[in-house]
């Protein structure tokens, strides 16, 4: 657990990054730091490894004041993980995740051992330990940086827009990582970051804060979007925040059964939307069959809409639904199609609740 006590930075030309900050960080969970530009929220990370120091008021880690402890020491003893890996060039992969363990005096086979099995957990490989930085990609590089965090294991790890200079697709594929790691190893994350998005997907709790560095409103990303503690809150989570609370909302709807086909199986005419599936029974794409019947092919397969896993919340189902080219969503375990569900189904299981 991390504590900020009456925490303020003030710089020698008079500006206030952040100020007083009263927050209580729990264990064990993802914190989410988000907020405009200039709002304080890096200043506040970093004062917790004491990158930066706080001009007044005490940070406490598992009731200890961090100002006790020398700072390279406090350092060592949380991973922190940055932007861009910060990584060193010259450098093998390996031997910047044994950077910690080695600054910590361990011996160099305990280092190497604690450094590999870190880099598979963020799921790269032996080959990839023996590259240097500049021969991965910019994702690669990112899950180096998050593998060094981990290599000593800390029980508190600092994330600074971890994911910001990635692509779309890297930057879900590192945040389901960051959410495995840290559910599977109980560490206690604290992540900053400007996305709303990635806040509310990410944090256990968020943190909003304001211009000034001053805190708007810690809470679950639930209670966020259902009761915004002001007009600037509210604005800042988005004009959206009712459509995005339905991905806290669990809803009891049971998949309807849908004609599924192969290709290269036959279809009526007039049978109207078929899905269809491969060997295993996963969904492999829509074919409207209102108008024709003969053998099921590629380029009678419309793109498929997301999938809702079994026990979606009511979001994701919606989602399903709309993106959907026979507005049914496709439902599936462990890959294989269960059903569909529609739109009105949802709605309907959202009405019962309250």
């Amino acid at each position: 657990m991390i504590r900020f006590e009456s925490v303020t930075k003030r710089y020698a030309d008079g500006t206030v990054a952040v100020d007083g900050l009263d927050l209580e960080v729990p264990g064990g969970g993802i914190t989410v730091l988000v907020g405009p530009s200039g709002c304080g929220k890096t200043t506040s990370l970093r004062m917790i490894n004491r990158m930066v120091e706080p001009s007044s008021g005490r940070i406490l880690i598992h009731d200890r004041d961090v100002a006790d402890r020398p700072p390279a020491q406090l350092r060592r003893s949380i991973g922190y993980v940055i932007q861009h890996a910060g990584l060193f060039p010259h450098r093998t992969v390996l031997a910047n995740v044994m950077t910690v363990p080695r600054l910590l005096g361990w011996d160099r086979g305990r280092a190497r051992a604690a450094a590999m099995e870190s880099l598979e957990k963020v799921g790269l490989t032996a080959d990839q330990a023996r590259r240097y930085p500049t021969q991965l990609s910019g994702g690669q590089q990112q899950r180096v940086g998050v593998a060094r965090a981990l290599a000593s294991g800390p029980e508190v790890v600092l994330m600074d827009e971890p994911f910001s200079a990635v692509d779309p697709i890297v930057r879900a594929e590192l945040q389901d990582e960051v959410r495995r790691l840290q559910r599977e190893l109980g560490i206690t994350v604290v992540l900053v970051t400007h996305d709303i998005d990635e806040a509310l997907s990410l944090g256990d709790m968020v943190a909003v804060m304001r211009q000034g560095g001053h805190l708007a409103q810690f809470a679950h990303p639930a209670e966020l979007l259902a009761e915004p503690a002001d007009d600037f809150v509210a604005t800042f989570v988005g004009r959206d925040r009712g459509y995005r609370a339905l991905g806290f909302v669990d809803v009891a709807v049971t998949p309807s059964p849908v004609l599924t086909a192969r290709l290269g199986e036959s279809v009526p005419a007039g049978t109207g939307w078929v899905l269809a599936v491969d060997e295993v029974g996963a969904p492999i794409g829509w074919a409207d069959a209102t108008g024709w019947g003969g053998p099921l092919t590629d380029s009678r397969l419309h793109r498929l809409g997301t999938l809702a896993p079994a026990g979606a919340s009511a979001r994701t189902l919606l989602d399903a639904v709309l993106s959907s080219p026979s507005r049914r969503g496709v439902v599936v375990e462990d890959g294989r199609v269960v059903g569909t569900v529609g739109a009105d189904e949802v709605l309907r299981a959202l009405g019962t609740l309250r």
